[in-house]
């Protein structure tokens, strides 16, 4: 199911839309309608939805998604001369997924604006996945509210929410409005195919980005422009990619991890992210040392 749906989003008009993006509007006149929704399936439409599937752009489909309370569609520029009588206003328009995602954002009220968001790249899905739990557990014990959105398991603070992998564009952005509005601080996901989609994060501010591979030497900007180019989210020029680092390895040998060398690695990853989102390395060691796991 995708949609940002009322109760956590930005009403706006279709007037608003061809101001703002230069799409045409069947009829002219319908400028005034208010969309209270984004949804792109049928299933995820509510009374006031703005529909955009993307796919299966047929009269059949939109005239169903209109009797399920569909306001508006948003349809590609090649049906202008295909669709008659949709019997509600259409806007035809070919939106790039970075349109997508800023119309997403806008509507579900900017919530990565508010959160502190931590991207998690490994080698593998389930690498990324006990990553992104160890160093949600980590920030939590230094005192964030955290939540997760994972493959494995994603959270608002601890109640689960039930989401559909990999995530989309609008999924992605309803799942941070949800972590915003119960008061989250602080947002992990795991940046892999099996938790999002190509694009997915697009208008999405990510503030630290981990990964268990280093950039190789020089290349971290090329590594950041990559990944962007894969998952589109934003971040600004001073960002580096965060891994492991000697300080962290230091901290993190004197974990109680046993002989696990994997979880040793995960906490190092974490303390690394944590640092470089700015947190003083005396709070770590002494969050650490609270948690028992500093010897």
């Amino acid at each position: 199911m995708s949609a940002v749906n009322e109760s956590i989003m930005q009403r706006m008009t279709l007037g608003h839309l061809v101001e703002h993006y230069g799409w045409e509007l069947v009829p002219p006149f319908a400028g005034h309608v208010t969309v209270t929704s984004l949804a792109d399936d049928l299933d995820s439409i509510e009374p006031g939805a703005l529909f955009h599937p993307g796919h299966d752009m047929s009269m059949d489909a939109l005239r169903r998604a209109r009797r399920a309370g569909a306001y508006a569609a948003i349809v590609p520029t090649s049906e202008r001369d295909t669709l008659s009588d949709p019997d509600m206003p259409l806007l035809f328009a070919d939106p790039t997924p970075e349109e997508v995602g800023t119309l997403a954002s806008q509507m579900a009220g900017n919530p990565s604006n508010t959160l502190a968001i931590f991207a998690v790249s490994a080698a593998s899905p389930q690498e990324g996945v006990a990553t992104v739990d160890k160093l949600a557990r980590f920030l939590h014990m230094l005192g964030n509210p955290v939540d997760t959105i994972s493959v494995g398991g994603s959270y608002s603070l601890e109640r689960p929410l039930e989401l559909d992998y990999p995530l989309g564009i609008i999924d992605l952005q309803r799942a941070l409005a949800i972590c915003a509005e119960d008061g989250a601080a602080a947002v992990v996901i795991a940046l892999n195919d099996l938790t999002v989609r190509a694009h997915a994060l697009e208008a999405v501010n990510v503030d630290v980005l981990g990964s268990s591979l280093p950039a190789p030497a020089n290349a971290d900007r090329a590594m950041i422009e990559r990944m962007q180019g894969e998952y589109g989210f934003r971040a600004d020029e001073q960002m580096r990619v965060t891994s492991p680092t000697e300080e962290s390895n230091t901290l993190a040998q004197y974990a109680s991890e046993g002989d696990d060398a994997a979880e040793r690695s995960r906490l190092s990853l974490a303390i690394a992210m944590v640092l470089a989102a700015g947190v003083r390395r005396n709070n770590i060691r002494n969050a650490l040392r609270v948690a028992g796991d500093l010897q």
